[in-house]
């Protein structure tokens, strides 16, 4: 159950915040910043790239590495496809875990090594292996781990991941808001420099920028009513949230909000993007889950038994392409089934801004949601 008076009671969400987790939503623009600051010091703005790689290769553990490959593969195009290699192992401890390069990866690929962990034995080998083949090797790590050493070994590019003093003695969550942004952030000053996107230094100064916004709007100090995250998190609360997405920034966004209310809240989720979610979800609507399918019991004891859990659509949209938008057909089949849905759409910028704002207002939610629900 959701205590929504913590909501709106800033001490109490603070001591129930053991994670660091508001925390961390609100220094997003920050550790933009520092990442940015920390990837030059490192030498990323002197590399002299030959040209574009054939294929980028992104390797880590968890919700952090997914996010980053999804991110940077909406971001990039067509240009170089970009491939997460996922783990294999009997457990998802750093000591079990193994990645292995495609048997077609050699000099013209880059990999890309991205950890809030790096003590990793297998991302070392596949450091290694990478050396052996002649695939240029970029990690972004907490410094002074072994993975920090495994660069040098195979002579890549190591750069220091931006951490907080007070994350220092906890373990990340790899869905933990400022994780995402201390790895992604060098990332994209690479891919800037290789050429497969546009995030220049002023373009990442933007996005620093507008995610201190969005934490002024969304932070825990102001009232729900005027909170986009808070309200987000509330209209959650028993529900399933399904999460449809339109455009090609959102894609990304709704499936990184999907990991996360799963990690950091327990909570389960569905996505897909629009149009095709009309007919993938149409079913899902019409049946148990719909709210008309199961109206509320006046005899039930509001205290002893649950509510029944009903979905909700949870609309991520970004400025589609042509003009064309599904977003209509997609408020009329929810309402038409009863089910409730709430949009969110971020205000004019370029695409790194607008995908910034939509992460870090569903990043904000699922911390709300995690700590009122006692997660």
């Amino acid at each position: 159950m959701l205590d929504e008076s913590l909501l709106d009671t800033p001490e109490a969400l603070s001591q129930a915040d053991r994670r660091g987790l508001l925390r961390g939503a609100a220094e997003a623009g920050a550790r933009v910043r520092t990442a940015a600051r920390l990837a030059t010091e490192a030498g990323l703005g002197e590399l002299k790239p030959d040209g574009r790689p054939r294929a980028v290769l992104i390797a880590g553990p968890g919700a952090a590495a997914t996010s980053a490959a999804d991110l940077l593969g909406a971001l990039a195009g067509a240009g170089s496809p970009v491939t997460r290699l996922a783990p294999a192992g009997v457990a998802p401890a750093a000591g079990a875990l193994r990645w292995e390069l495609p048997g077609w990866a050699g000099s013209v690929d880059l990999l890309l090594i991205a950890t809030p962990d790096g003590t990793e034995p297998g991302l070392s080998l596949l450091a290694e292996q990478a050396y052996r083949r002649g695939c240029t090797v970029v990690a972004v790590a907490p410094a002074r781990t072994p993975l920090a050493e495994a660069l040098v070994a195979a002579h890549g590019l190591f750069v220091p991941m931006a951490t907080a003093p007070y994350e220092e003695d906890t373990p990340l969550a790899a869905s933990a808001p400022g994780v995402l942004w201390a790895l992604l952030t060098p990332l994209l000053a690479l891919l800037d420099r290789v050429g497969l996107l546009a995030a220049p230094a002023d373009a990442l100064e933007k996005v620093a920028d507008r995610l201190d916004r969005v934490a002024e709007r969304c932070g825990p100090a102001i009232a729900t009513y005027g909170n986009p995250a808070k309200t987000l998190a509330a209209e959650l609360a028993d529900a399933l949230p399904v999460i449809w997405t339109e455009g090609t920034s959102a894609g990304p966004a709704g499936r990184r909000f999907a990991i996360a209310l799963a990690e950091l809240s327990g909570r389960p989720a569905v996505v897909a993007e629009l149009p095709e979610a009309l007919a993938t979800h149409n079913a899902l609507l019409a049946g148990p889950l719909a709210a008309s399918a199961d109206p509320d019991d006046f005899f039930r004891d509001r205290v002893e038994e649950p509510p029944a859990l009903h979905a909700c659509v949870v609309l991520l949209r970004d400025r589609p392409s042509g003009g064309l938008s599904a977003a209509p057909g997609a408020r009329e089949l929810a309402l038409s089934h009863d089910t409730p849905i709430s949009e969110l759409e971020p205000e004019a910028g370029d695409e790194l801004e607008t995908l910034a704002e939509l992460i870090a207002i569903t990043d904000f939610a699922a911390v709300y949601l995690a700590l009122a629900s006692g997660a």
